[in-house]
């Protein structure tokens, strides 16, 4: 606003009411929306152009409310924001109140009366926030290392043209358990509490060799149920293998077990049944937004939600620097 403008607007003020004055003051001294996101989001690292260091970045003024800066080398401006899944969102004085209902895990609907918005809105929002969630887990274990697998029912959810009867709330598949109606979910975790889980399209010794080789320390002691894929794993890759039966007297071996992959297995199925079934597309920003919950567990906020959703967890992940 323009000095003529807004001396204009000052001399207006005279004629409010005494009601309109104290609501005028309410708004000026309340703090801004915006301001209040900026305090909760992660500091700018670099330039998400060029790669270039947080010391090439110049400040260049503001866009939306968020301080923008130009980089020095390539002349490009950027907010922190910028090349993340939360860019270009529209609504921002409501990602705070978004990202304490993915705290609370509510529904698409719930999600949409608390922010005030549609719920397509809300459904675009969650998985945009969930887009970085997905790719934040382990990717090193050692030691003791537990690994287990559990299904989900397959689902197309919000799709047209369905190669079946259409189920409702979720529904049964018409086999049990481990059918062709159902999509596997291996779950592996260490007892240093490094966690990853991966959607398989299907159990074999071939896909099972290509997720844990890279993840699973030689040295390691994998503790696994009977199923054969994973003596084929240990066999290959020259790891210790402790196999831990599922059965009443048989599940603890010493310090062996895979305990702490079974419970996960029922908290996940726990607080996966309010969505009543969950489109298989979108199964992987589940349990990634799962395993952020897991990792924070009562230390979650709403500033270590938003920094998820930008690329940037607050707690530490294993990412495989001790290789």
């Amino acid at each position: 606003m323009d000095t003529p403008a807004f001396q204009h607007l000052l001399s207006l003020f005279p004629q409010l009411t005494l009601r309109q004055r104290r609501v005028a003051q309410q708004e000026l001294t309340a703090p801004h929306t915006i301001t209040s996101l900026n305090t909760q989001l992660p500091a700018c690292s670099g330039c998400p152009h060029c790669q270039a260091d947080v010391t090439q970045l110049a400040p260049w003024g503001w866009s939306r409310g968020l301080r923008r800066y130009r980089c020095k080398l390539c002349l490009r401006t950027s907010t922190v924001l910028t090349k993340t899944p939360l860019s270009r969102l529209r609504k921002a004085q409501c990602w705070e109140d978004y990202a304490q209902a993915l705290i609370e895990g509510l529904t698409v609907r719930q999600a949409a009366r608390r922010c005030g918005v549609s719920k397509n809105t809300a459904f675009l929002w969650r998985h945009r926030f969930l887009r970085a969630m997905a790719a934040h887990q382990a990717t090193w274990e050692e030691g003791i290392v537990e690994v287990d697998e559990t299904f989900f029912l397959e689902s197309f959810k919000g799709q047209r043209g369905l190669p079946r009867p259409p189920r409702h709330r979720g529904g049964k598949g018409r086999t049990r358990g481990t059918g062709p109606d159902y999509i596997p979910v291996m779950v592996v975790q260490d007892r240093a509490g490094h966690h990853a889980d991966f959607q398989l399209e299907k159990i074999n010794a071939e896909t099972v060799i290509a997720v844990l080789k890279p993840l699973v320390s030689p040295d390691a002691v994998l503790c696994s149920d009977g199923a054969g894929v994973y003596a084929c794993f240990s066999k290959e890759q020259g790891v210790t293998h402790q196999v831990v039966h599922n059965r009443q007297g048989e599940r603890v071996v010493g310090a062996y077990h895979i305990q702490h992959v079974n419970g996960y297995h029922h908290r996940l199925k726990e607080w996966m049944e309010r969505f009543h079934g969950v489109a298989t597309h979108y199964l992987k920003n589940y349990l990634g937004w799962r395993r952020m919950l897991e990792r924070y567990g009562r230390g979650v906020n709403i500033k270590a939600c938003l920094h998820e959703a930008l690329w940037y967890p607050m707690q530490h992940v294993n990412w495989g620097a001790c290789k």
